[in-house]
């Protein structure tokens, strides 16, 4: 073997074993993951088929809209279709549309938090597949009370720490928010009878309210995802913890599977002590848990808990190798044993820096054949899943679900149909629901509603009656996909 050859060996060597195959046989992206695909295209996984029809209608609204407590519009950090309000009409769709900010305009860097109330946005959506229009009009909202009645706040709590019924929980001690329940909303969903569960991100709790907004109980984080340093709780979003959840990498996915038995709640990315020491690209192996709540809305341990391996990115996409993690900011369950994931990278409007858009694509995920952690020295202590802990290869015993790219959201021609291209897309994409076609010879067809969050980023913006202008418009926006999925889920939220 030449001198050339034995270099791209080598080279090919290193990348193959620093960074392996993840389970669904994708490989380390290193260059802008785009897809110039113009038809349906399929996937098969375990045995079943699924078909992306590609994207099909987008709808938006200006960066500067106020919402109902007067308040600039944060999107999308969750969405979810009303239950039971999705219909068609004629040759159109209607349904009632909420969704959840986060903690409020912020900047952890100059620690500059507002109070800002923790909420649910509340809209009114057509959809016209004929021309791909989504018109999203507001119509109120929800505000959120904590046990006592009381509002909550988007401050960083730091330290800080209260307790309402025996349970510690987060609290500004002085300045902004003092005496409030700190929330950094990130996940939602409802639940049959109207109540709704979310995933905060300060604690890795998540927390079940009923149809007014009032909170009526949690779900606690095992002890290998709750946030800890120096030996106790730490909720603060300002430093990282030595174990548990990363710091501003909580619950960003949650779903319950359609028969309403199981909530699957994920992490953003890798805890603490599963990410591979000094390397951003090492934080791939996220936990994945499962929930029984079928006897009660806040059980107090999972039935289940996987590993599941993110992709690896470079951010540069310069062909160079990964240096990032594409961390995942929404799940919603197939069925009972797999769901879509969003995985995407930090890139695009909103972002800090000039670094191209690299990665932003829908995963289908399985847990059929993974390795169930619960009860195991991997949940009730803070073992790792990492064979080493400078690498990203999980334990001999450990399998981690399976995975497949179902959506490339990176497709420039389809983006273009809509006014829209691939170096103007927003950075953050972390919200998705999925709705029926309502379609007699096509029972299998859903739409897929993908959503931004703008990080409340306006030219004029309005918070807590303070200004928090910035030096650009960030829309809210929502892109729309037709899937065929293998097996009809249940309707019962529509007609």
């Amino acid at each position: 073997m030449g001198s050339k050859p034995l270099r791209v060996a080598l080279a090919l060597y290193w990348l193959v074993t620093a960074f392996p195959a993840f389970a669904g046989g994708e490989e380390p992206v290193t260059r802008p993951h785009l897809d110039h695909a113009a038809a349906a295209r399929s996937v098969s996984l375990n045995g079943r088929t699924f078909i992306n029809r590609g994207l099909v209608g987008a709808g938006r609204l200006p960066a500067g809209t106020v919402d109902f407590l007067g308040d600039t519009l944060g999107s999308f950090s969750s969405l979810q279709i009303a239950p039971g309000s999705w219909k068609r009409v004629g040759d159109h769709y209607e349904g009632i549309l909420w969704t959840l900010p986060d903690r409020g305009r912020n900047d952890p860097g100059a620690n500059l938090f507002f109070d800002y109330p923790a909420r649910l946005e509340r809209f009114r959506i057509r959809f016209t597949p004929g021309d791909g229009r989504l018109d999203i009009a507001p119509d109120g909202g929800l505000e959120l009370r904590d046990f006592r009645g009381r509002r909550f706040t988007g401050a960083d709590p730091g330290t800080g720490m209260l307790t309402e019924r025996g349970l510690l929980l987060p609290a500004p001690a002085s300045g902004i928010g003092s005496g409030k329940v700190s929330l950094d909303a990130e996940s939602l969903q409802f639940t049959r009878d109207g109540g709704f569960y979310i995933g905060d991100e300060y604690t890795a709790n998540i927390y079940y309210f009923d149809r007014r907004g009032q909170l009526r109980g949690l779900i606690q984080p095992p002890p290998a995802v709750a946030p800890s340093r120096d030996g106790r709780p730490y909720f603060g979003s300002l430093q990282a913890p030595d174990t548990g959840r990363r710091n501003n990498q909580g619950p960003e996915g949650m779903s319950l599977s359609p028969d309403g038995r199981t909530l699957f709640v994920a992490l953003q990315s890798a805890l603490m002590q599963d990410s591979a020491t000094g390397n951003a690209a090492g934080r791939t192996g996220i936990r994945v848990l499962a929930y029984d709540v079928t006897g009660t809305p806040t059980p107090a341990q999972p039935v289940a808990h996987y590993v599941m391996q993110l992709p690896a990115y470079n951010d540069a996409g310069d062909g160079r190798a990964p240096n990032r993690t594409a961390a995942q900011s929404e799940i919603r369950a197939i069925d009972a044993h797999s769901f879509l994931m969003l995985a995407r990278d930090g890139a695009g409007l909103g972002a800090a820096g000039s670094a191209p858009i690299v990665y932003k694509s829908i995963l289908l995920v399985d847990v059929t054949g993974a390795t169930n952690l619960a009860g195991t020295e991997y949940e009730t202590g803070t073992a790792s899943v990492l064979q080493d802990p400078a690498g990203t290869a999980l334990r001999p015993d450990i399998v981690p679900a399976e995975r497949i790219e179902l959506v490339n959201m990176l497709n420039p021609a389809q983006l273009a149909r809509f006014g829209l291209s691939v170096e103007a897309l927003s950075e953050k994409w972390e919200a998705m629901d999925l709705v029926p076609a309502l379609e007699p010879d096509r029972p299998d067809d859903y739409f897929l509603l993908v959503g931004n969050d703008n990080d409340f980023i306006a030219r004029r913006c309005r918070m807590s009656g303070q200004s928090c202008d910035s030096s650009l418009d960030n829309d809210s926006r929502i892109l729309v996909y037709r899937l065929s999925l293998p097996a009809p889920l249940p309707q019962a939220r529509s007609r």
